[in-house]
């Protein structure tokens, strides 16, 4: 067993429900949209998904032609890769997150989506993606500076609500970027996804409705400064180390 394994929990079929019914799919084509403009400089690159098999990036990549390997903590990780995506369109490799079995700049894009709040050793699990990073890393995480600001408080009713949702960690755009940094990658784009709670959204039920309130709060620069979770793309530094 390795020492960071929440990717089983987010690679099975009861947590793919949280993105059931019309709100789930419309924050995943948000996020999934999101993702390919922080990647379209790179069209056709390598792809390391660390922790990918909820395979809610992994199947739009492929689409888009990028060349995808997953990775999973252990082999029934790769189950719902295996029934959402064709024979012979992605590769799979059961192992340690935090030892990456693969060379240094490996991959053009190393990514990890729904496992940083939920690694106990985020930072070296970042680290260990941006030794296999050649162009950019690519994570996203829930953020302070949101509704997640009452997340203690209202953990409880949330669990109640939502019936499957977990602890996480928060983080902030100083903390994260700083860490990248020191793994000779700077942030260079952050985007927040949503202003609104997803927990509201899953209530409302309404893709139309849920549209048109996020709209509106980007419109007025709500989501740029409150929103959550955030996608950050970090890049290599140019002289292809860390910085001194």
């Amino acid at each position: 067993m390795y020492l960071e394994t929440a990717d089983i929990e987010t690679a099975s079929e009861d947590y793919a429900t949280r993105f059931s019914g019309q709100a789930g799919a419309f924050f995943l084509e948000r996020q999934a949209a999101i993702t390919l403009e922080l990647l379209g400089h790179l069209p056709g690159a390598t792809v390391l998904d660390v922790g990918g098999g909820h395979a809610q990036l992994a199947e739009p990549l492929v689409t888009r032609g990028y060349r995808v390997t997953v990775t999973g903590s252990d082999p029934c990780c790769r189950r719902r890769l295996d029934r959402l995506l064709p024979a012979g369109s992605f590769s799979y490799e059961t192992c340690d997150s935090l030892a990456l079995p693969y060379a240094d700049r490996s991959f053009d894009v190393v990514m990890a989506f729904r496992l940083l709040p939920h690694a106990e050793r985020w930072r070296q699990l970042l680290a260990e993606m941006c030794r296999v990073a050649d162009r950019c890393v690519v994570v996203d995480y829930p953020d302070r500076r949101s509704s997640n600001v009452l997340y203690e408080l209202l953990f409880a009713a949330k669990k109640r609500m939502e019936g499957n949702t977990r602890t996480f960690t928060l983080f902030s755009r100083a903390e994260v970027g700083g860490e990248l940094r020191r793994q000779g990658f700077s942030p260079a784009t952050f985007r927040p996804e949503f202003f609104l709670p997803m927990v509201l959204h899953r209530k409302l039920g309404h893709r139309g409705l849920s549209t048109l309130l996020e709209g509106g709060s980007r419109l007025c620069g709500l989501t740029a400064l409150f929103g959550s979770p955030i996608i950050v793309r970090a890049d290599r530094h140019a002289d292809g180390g860390r910085p001194a």
